[in-house]
């Protein structure tokens, strides 16, 4: 079908909506993340408009072209809906056949109805009759269809603005939330498993930009964790919510650990150890928290009485994304993200090296601290640190840190 409307993907967005005098700011960032995104796109320009922003796309854009960039959309944070749709001018004929022409391209329907509003009184239609006018235009030209004012399949949007028009009707909820760049920095631990790209996700949908670090078991035991952690990041790098990963070698340590530290207190000093360079890659990146996976009770590291035992060991924040989530509610967004695949494979990682038979589920603080003076805990973090390999990956809103950022252990 020939268009003789330029094609448009209008983005909704809630949150944003709500900010005062900083919403500027957080449409311009939602404004420069999708624009980055959008890049291989035949996209024109992208602008700010009426509590919306309008992705507009080159003359002759097909609806093919333009529903994968609407999906590329979506799953970007802070976004609500995303409208495809066309711009046309302020004219009533005009506006009919962009109708028509959107609500072709809705898919399957059995009843509509057009919500129209008019952002400004110098267009002398009034909401109300471009609702009549244009909805008998519809009903003409798909008489099977039915009009119904609750609920109905599709709702044709008509927004007239100060010079332009904006038509549309095939409409999709996007993951709404907070654009990233809008809420600064944190580290997140991320390992292969479950949990944890799914609290990287909604930490980046609250508008963090994520830092990983990946503790690998290299080289007590295979890199294999190490590539699945690049696939989970190569998926969140598609709505820009991953900037790097440091994947850091931790197997040697958790030997030395095993072989210094009573069997059932392993685990507790594994996650002691891992805070702490987690934390220091933290400072080093300039991030505000750590953030991890765990969910309150799921395994033995994670009841009350053993993270008791690795928060005291930092002094940033440490934010738990799914600590009252079960097991079912996290399988299901990572279903949803597309990481549940690549977690789901069957790999050795250091989480199940030198595991113990029984670990301490109630570790007493005083108990650990005293078992870890046998340790060169700071000699370790800074080797780890150091030895960290680098990835990066594609995210709008980071900025890489300056050349030599205070240490942890320099800022105390």
């Amino acid at each position: 079908m020939k268009q003789d409307h330029q094609r448009i993907c209008l983005i909704h967005y809630h949150e944003i909506g709500l900010k005062g005098h900083n919403r500027a700011r957080f449409e311009m960032r939602l404004l420069k993340n999708v624009e980055s995104l959008l890049v291989g796109y035949p996209v024109v320009t992208i602008h700010r408009i009426s509590g919306r922003l309008c992705v507009f796309l080159k003359e002759g854009t097909d609806l093919k072209t333009a529903v994968r960039a609407s999906e590329v959309v979506l799953r970007v944070p802070g976004v609500a809906r995303v409208s495809c749709g066309f711009k046309c001018i302020r004219d009533l004929d005009v506006m009919g056949q962009a109708a028509v022409d959107a609500l072709s391209e809705a898919g399957d329907f059995a009843s509509f109805k057009v919500q129209a509003r008019r952002n400004h009184t110098d267009f002398e239609t009034t909401s109300m009759d471009m609702n009549r006018i244009i909805g008998s235009v519809l009903c003409a030209r798909f008489p099977e269809k039915r009009v119904k004012m609750k609920n109905p399949d599709i709702q044709v949007g008509v927004e007239v603005v100060q010079n332009a028009v904006y038509v549309y009707a095939r409409s999709v909820r996007g993951v709404g939330g907070l654009p990233v760049g809008s809420s600064g920095k944190v580290v997140t631990l991320l390992s292969s498993g479950i949990d944890s790209p799914v609290a990287t996700w909604r930490m980046a949908r609250r508008g963090a930009i994520c830092i990983a670090v990946h503790f690998s078991g290299r080289p007590q035991a295979s890199d294999a964790s190490e590539y699945l952690v690049d696939d989970i990041a190569r998926v969140l790098e598609r709505s820009g919510c991953i900037a790097r990963t440091y994947v850091v070698p931790f197997g040697d340590y958790q030997r030395e650990i095993s072989l210094k530290v009573p069997p059932q207190l392993r685990i507790i000093m594994y996650r002691r150890l891992m805070f702490r360079v987690a934390q220091e890659i933290a400072f080093r990146e300039g991030a505000g928290a750590l953030v991890t996976g765990e969910s309150l009770g799921q395994v033995a590291s994670q009841t009350l009485a053993n993270i008791r035992c690795t928060d005291a060991v930092v002094r940033l924040p440490v934010f738990r994304p799914l600590i009252g989530s079960d097991k079912q509610e996290i399988i299901a967004d990572a279903e949803s993200l597309g990481t549940f695949d690549i977690s789901a494979q069957d790999v050795s990682d250091c989480c199940t090296l030198f595991m113990p038979r029984n670990p301490e589920t109630q570790g007493d603080l005083a108990v650990v601290e005293e078992a870890e003076r046998v340790l060169p805990v700071s000699e370790w973090v800074s080797a780890l640190a150091d030895s960290a390999e680098i990835h990066d990956y594609a995210c709008p809103s980071y900025k890489r840190p300056r050349a030599n950022p205070a240490s942890a252990h320099q800022e105390e």
